[in-house]
């Protein structure tokens, strides 16, 4: 090989620290992963740097008369018309192949140049023209104009920005006159992009119980000790665990040190961080994908060099480059929102334990249902349990009551959205001046659409789903490839007009709350109305200021939210999450309906829960309707052993893909003959390879094999040997998707 001359230095001092480089490589190795992609999670958009492939023209125009190839004339007459082009612009414009056989052959004639050029990050400092006074005007003959600007400027600091002191005096003679007498100067600066734009919320103060002051007390001695200390903190819903973590903050700013604080949605990162920006100010910092890349850029600036020293976002804040944190929290640990379901693969709550023990910090936990697997740690000390069993100022868990909808149909003779009971809950409640809460886990008006008289159901041409129909858009879209198509009047099928739309969505059951309750303000969250930056926040904040009365929606509607004139929560319906073929279905329907309970009855007043279901009699909405968190545990735990999954094994879900079904299911029984043999001393289950759930995704076909392990080393171990049989076997690497820990199997 040849050694090249070094260009330039990229980065003066190094943008990944030792620390964050040791947590990559354990990720990368953990999940079977690539660790160049897990470094570039680990950075905020816009920050990596990338190449281009550029071609240029040599000779003139006249010259194309010599080409005698259609296209390589064609691309050289574009490149002396347009000049220099990237390459893959150029194989847009002309056709992938075409174009390059003709690049080809035209830097073979002489007559283009080809060269790689390395392309600036996209994120960058954001630099603006200020103006500053520097000398004291009062021997100056000045007029009215010129007296109002260094009035202003004295009020802020005697700095502003150039644009906003033009628009303050209306013109900009004024401000050249200032810098011609020297009174003012003009110079340029960075403008720091700040997502909360200066919005926060006034700390208060709260009296601690006293099982708050046992648990802080514990978490406190922790942090006095600077060792990896792991705690699960398990409080009901209201029990006031963001004040733990709040003053748990201050106690270790207190010593100088830093700390990180993952929300599981973008929905509850802008609340957490005005709370947080009213107690600790300038010192927080917020990263989440929602931000723009150049605020994202900043508050990871601000990070790294400790001018910020709490980091709070979403899953990819793990990867704060805070210096060696003292304290990690994970709130409401149990969110599937921690896991990437897609590459790279790394759960965020894993990833905290491992940042923590690497650094020793202290790791907290929390939430009202965690985990089975967490829970069940904390069961056998590997965890520190914590807990907090009431909520504060005493105040009572809500009463929740389970609507059988069978009955209610044998009662009307029709299915219908909205009971008579939970109609007469929500009139009560916003009689009274309160507010409601109506959760409907599905987006769109309808499930699906079917024929009634030859039984097609339309379905989405790329995956093995239904199409979900949106009644505002008038449109047909799959919920996973985005495909969508007008809504038909006839049946592609049969022409047939007898299309039956089946199911309800959020959508529909905000258009029923109006016809129902016509004078109610009624919100909707869902994503699809939250599409635009900022919209969560702002349906959110409206709910909070009593703009709303009614807030229908997804599961976004039960996470960690706190408004205090919720008294009622209605769920529409879960069965459709009972339904879904996972072995984690139940936990993820009680932790749902037990976390949107917790919506209710968190301020004075006493708060209620309806559950409607066709299944009332599911052991999931008896403990859920108890809050019964312990009850559910030990249910759910026998269920798992007998059918060994986690926490009794580790568990890997290998997906074999291909865009033709039957390569798909050819690469997916060598794979299986690979584990197998990789398997000799049989000490891991393997099942499959079937059909995933959904066999069909994006136009590709899919085959899942799950590896199941008494120990996680002899899982990595049996899966990296498969993976080195599978190569000679002519299986593609590219084929395979494999998720260690996963956190669903669909």
């Amino acid at each position: 090989f040849e050694l090249k001359d070094i260009l330039s230095a990229i980065d003066t001092v190094p943008i990944i620290s030792q620390e964050l480089l040791g947590l990559a490589k354990w990720a990368a190795d953990y999940y079977l992963g690539s660790l160049g992609e897990l470094l570039k999670a680990a950075l905020p958009a816009g920050m990596d740097l990338s190449e281009a492939r550029m071609v240029a023209p040599l000779l003139p125009q006249s010259k194309a008369a010599h080409l005698r190839a259609a296209t390589q004339r064609k691309i050289f007459l574009h490149l002396t018309a347009h000049g220099e082009k990237t390459f893959r612009s150029l194989e847009r414009e002309f056709g992938k192949a075409a174009a390059r056989r003709a690049i080809a052959a035209l830097e073979k004639l002489g007559f283009v140049k080809i060269t790689d050029v390395v392309k600036k990050p996209k994120a960058a400092p954001k630099i603006r023209k200020y103006i500053r006074l520097i000398k004291n005007e009062e021997a100056e003959p000045l007029n009215d104009k010129q007296k109002l600007l260094t009035e202003i400027l004295r009020q802020n600091d005697c700095k502003m920005l150039l644009s906003e002191a033009v628009a303050a005096v209306g013109t900009a003679s004024v401000i050249r006159s200032l810098i011609r007498k020297g009174i003012v100067e003009e110079f340029s600066d960075e403008l720091f992009r700040d997502p909360l734009r200066g919005d926060e919320i006034a700390p208060e103060e709260f009296e601690l119980n006293s099982s708050q002051k046992e648990v802080l007390g514990k978490i406190q001695l922790s942090l006095d000790q600077n060792k990896f200390k792991p705690f699960l903190l398990h409080g009901v819903t209201g029990s006031g665990k963001t004040e733990i973590y709040i003053r748990a903050i201050k106690h270790i700013l207190s010593q100088g040190k830093s700390a990180v604080l993952l929300v599981p949605e973008i929905a509850l990162t802008p609340l957490f961080a005005r709370r947080l920006r009213g107690h600790f100010g300038s010192q927080v910092a917020i990263l989440h994908s929602s931000l723009g890349e150049g605020e994202r850029f900043d508050e990871w600036r601000r990070l790294k060099s400790a001018e910020a020293k709490i980091a709070i976002g979403t899953r990819s804040a793990i990867f704060a480059p805070v210096e060696k944190p003292s304290l990690i929290i994970v709130d409401e640990e149990h969110d599937s929102s921690y896991y990437q379901h897609e590459p790279p693969f790394y759960n965020a709550r894993d990833l905290a334990l491992v940042r923590g023990r690497d650094c020793g910090a202290t790791v907290v936990l929390g939430s009202a249902t965690p985990s089975l697997e967490t829970y069940y740690n904390a069961q056998k000390g590997k965890y520190e349990l914590l807990e907090l069993p009431q909520r504060v100022e005493g105040r009572p868990l809500p009463q929740a009551e389970i609507i059988d909808m069978r009955e209610e149909f044998r009662k009307s003779g029709r299915s219908m959205l909205i009971s008579p009971v939970l109609r007469n809950a929500i009139k009560e409640t916003i009689s009274r001046g309160n507010q409601a809460i109506l959760l409907l886990n599905r987006r769109g008006f309808s499930a699906f659409v079917l024929c009634r008289m030859c039984g097609n159901t339309i379905k989405c041409k790329n995956c093995d789903v239904s199409l979900t129909y949106h009644k505002r858009e008038n449109k047909l879209i799959c919920h996973y490839c985005n495909y969508s198509i007008k809504t038909p009047d006839k049946c592609p099928v049969c022409l047939s007009e007898y299309l039956y739309f089946i199911g309800e969505g959020t959508e529909q059951l905000e258009d029923r709350l109006d016809k129902i309750f016509p004078d109610a303000r009624i919100g909707r969250l869902d994503r699809d109305v939250v599409r635009r930056r900022g919209e969560v926040d702002q349906i959110l904040k409206k709910f909070d200021q009593g703009e709303l009365d009614i807030l229908a929606g997804t599961q976004m509607l039960a996470k960690g939210h706190d408004f205090h004139k919720v008294t009622l929560v209605g769920v529409v319906s879960v069965d459709n999450i009972l339904g879904l073929p996972d072995f984690r279905a139940a936990e993820r329907t009680f932790q749902l309906l037990a976390q949107v309970a917790g919506r209710a009855g968190r301020g004075k007043l006493k708060g209620q829960v309806f559950i409607q279901s066709y299944l009332p009699d599911h052991y999931v909405l008896e403990f859920a309707r108890r809050q019964d968190y312990k009850g559910f545990y030990e249910a759910e735990l026998n269920f798992r052993k007998s059918m060994y999954f986690p926490p009794f094994c580790y568990l890997a879900s290998i997906l074999v893909t291909h865009k033709n079904q039957e390569s798909a299911q050819k690469f997916a029984q060598r794979f299986r003959q690979a584990l197998d043999r990789a398997n000799a001393q049989k000490k891991c289950r393997i099942s499959g390879p079937a059909s995933a759930a959904i066999a069909r995704l994006k136009g590709i076909y899919r085959f899942q094999i799950l590896v199941r392990s008494p120990h996680r080393s002899l899982l990595h171990d049996v899966i990296s040997e498969a993976e080195k049989l599978a190569d000679s076997a002519g299986v593609d690497r590219s084929n395979l998707r494999i998720e260690v820990d996963p956190i669903e199997l669909t």
